[in-house]
């Protein structure tokens, strides 16, 4: 049994980014099964932002969504998440699935490659490695 005290230490922000983040992809995929409800993916979208300002800081966060080369895509996610906000929940997913992909196209390769590492399966562990070498990191 856990027991808490007044004198232990709040959790780190990171700790609570990636909570947020948790829960934000909980209610996105909720709100994708229970035939696209608005307000849970609302409710996803903006828990799954405010824990990636908690887990990599507001600065950061703001730079990497307005590089000059991730315009498009962070145009594409924030519109999608407009579109959601203003009840048209099917559009605006797919609106910002697009905005998603180009936004994080550098970092599919090395999660790919991260996960062809782990797996044990053979083929499974060659074909992670074969898309997760096919991209480039530009």
């Amino acid at each position: 049994m856990v027991s808490l005290t007044d004198f232990q230490p709040l959790p780190s922000s990171t700790g609570i980014g990636v909570g947020l983040v948790g829960f934000g992809l909980f209610f996105l995929l909720f709100g994708m099964l229970l035939y696209f409800d608005s307000v849970l993916l609302a409710f996803g979208n903006i828990l799954f932002l405010s824990g990636l300002v908690f887990i990599i800081g507001f600065r950061r966060t703001f730079t990497f969504f307005f590089q000059r080369p991730k315009l498009k895509g962070t145009s594409f996610f924030f519109g999608g998440l407009i579109v959601v906000l203003m009840r048209w929940p099917i559009l605006g997913m797919l609106l910002e699935a697009y905005g998603f992909i180009t936004l994080f196209r550098s970092f599919f390769p090395v999660a790919f490659g991260f996960l062809g590492s782990l797996a044990n399966i053979p083929l499974l562990s060659q074909l992670l490695q074969k898309v997760g070498d096919s991209g480039s990191m530009v």
